[in-house]
């Protein structure tokens, strides 16, 4: 089973993620994004996909057009873990 962050581990692997904000009244992150176009929004929820598929840790998402809205948390860890944090990374590069 996966540890939840809490504390100062927590603190600190926030601080990494700039483009990331906590999800009010729930242990998770959000970033929102926007493409020029759908083809474009598309092509980066394609990266991301491969790479939660390797990682065997998925995103909660939802794409319209050109803006894909992205939540992160660990469900069997009860919030925010280690997992998170290093999909977040990855889904940051692949901007």
């Amino acid at each position: 089973m996966t540890t939840r962050l809490t504390g100062k581990t927590r603190s600190k692997a926030l601080a990494s993620l700039k483009k990331w904000k906590e999800v009010p009244g729930r242990d998770a992150i959000q970033r929102s994004l926007k493409f020029a176009d759908f083809n474009e929004a598309w092509g980066f929820m394609t990266r991301v996909a491969l790479a939660a598929e390797k990682a065997d840790h998925h995103p909660e998402w939802s794409n319209v057009y050109n803006k894909v809205e992205i939540v992160l948390s660990t469900h069997d860890a009860g919030g925010l873990s280690a997992k998170d944090v290093a999909l977040a990374k990855i889904i940051d590069a692949c901007v």
